[in-house]
């Protein structure tokens, strides 16, 4: 089978397409023919070697995936031949990728494909649905009515956390760097739309929620400012973050504890299976219901595994701000 993979980390050039012997599913495993593969910023970090996991060699790279069961292992049972499927957390902690014709999955990291959703757009929601909930929901547990805020609208964990905090009733307050990105976000009914390059972002905020504060601020961002945000929020509200490995931000404890304030930090890949279970059950539901419309900003072929890994550096690390959505490959 063709695949893309890597025999030692280092830049995107270190990735190489080519041809890999097909894998045959193992005890509890599902043998999927892939339809569509994402990338996201951890891809780029276990390739650079800037996050330090255990890789087979050669590793299969890529964590989310989406396609069409081919075969099943001894002991699956969750779903037959043919069944469309979509799924995340793989490439991490020793397992191979999905960056391939096929890959092996153990049948707890996989979910139904919800009819009249596409491998591309299933794909596309893997692990940034998967992140957006658990900071919403298990975190944060964001009711009704709340006031949810969240950098970087457009973006891959940000667009999803938009669109499910407007799915359960909450209002939006997010940021955008242009006019076409603020006009996809208020086609996603976000409440606030800020242009963070032109506009005074505390001070919008303050003014949407009256100065009450925001009950639920979701943090994407490398580098958060505690000292601009924690002023921003409503008493007991909740903040969670999910980015920033080598941040150490000043952290203003007065106003923070005075204001009955919580803080929730989380890896996706520490959920549970069962945890992230949970979340795709709600995610296919918005699916199916057009709830949850994932954002994907360009979509190529497989073979240009190493020119998208470079494309979501450039607009992670390097803030290019080229890119809106999700990278999708296609093999």
């Amino acid at each position: 089978m063709k695949a893309a993979f890597i025999e030692g980390t280092g830049a995107p050039d270190v990735i190489r397409y080519g041809d890999l012997p097909k894998p045959i599913p193992k005890d509890g495993e599902v043998l999927v023919r892939v339809g569509a593969v994402a990338v996201n910023p951890i891809d780029t970090y276990i390739r650079s070697g800037a996050v330090n996991m255990p890789l087979p060699k050669p590793f299969v790279i890529g964590c989310d995936l989406a396609g069409t069961v081919e075969a099943l292992g001894p002991g699956a049972k969750r779903f037959k031949v043919g069944d469309r499927v979509w799924g995340s957390n793989q490439g991490l902690l020793g397992r191979q990728g999905t960056f391939a014709e096929y890959a092996c999955v153990l049948e707890d990291w996989l979910y139904p494909t919800p009819a009249g959703v596409s491998d591309q757009e299933a794909a596309a929601v893997a692990l940034t649905g998967i992140t957006a909930h658990l900071g919403l929901f298990r975190c944060a547990a964001t009711q009704p009515g709340d006031v949810v805020f969240v950098n970087g609208g457009t973006g891959g964990v940000g667009s999803m956390v938009v669109q499910m905090a407007k799915a359960v009733g909450a209002q939006v307050v997010t940021t955008v760097g242009s006019a076409d990105k603020a006009a996809q976000c208020r086609q996603w009914a976000a409440d606030r739309v800020i242009n963070y390059k032109t506009d005074d972002v505390p001070a919008s905020v303050r003014e949407f929620t009256k100065g009450r504060g925001v009950d639920v601020w979701y943090e994407t961002q490398r580098e958060p400012d505690f000292l601009k945000t924690v002023p921003l929020m409503a008493r007991r509200g909740h903040m969670v973050v999910m980015a920033g490995r080598q941040a150490q931000p000043v952290f203003p404890v007065g106003p923070f504890y005075v204001n009955d304030l919580s803080l929730f930090g989380f890896a996706m890949f520490n959920a549970t299976p069962q945890e992230q279970r949970r979340a795709a059950e709600d995610i296919n539901r918005w699916l199916a219901e057009k709830k949850l419309r994932p954002l994907i900003g360009r979509v190529l072929p497989l073979s240009e595994a190493a020119t998208a890994h470079g494309l979501q550096e450039e607009n992670t690390l390097q803030k290019a701000g080229t890119l809106a959505g999700k990278i999708v490959l296609t093999p």
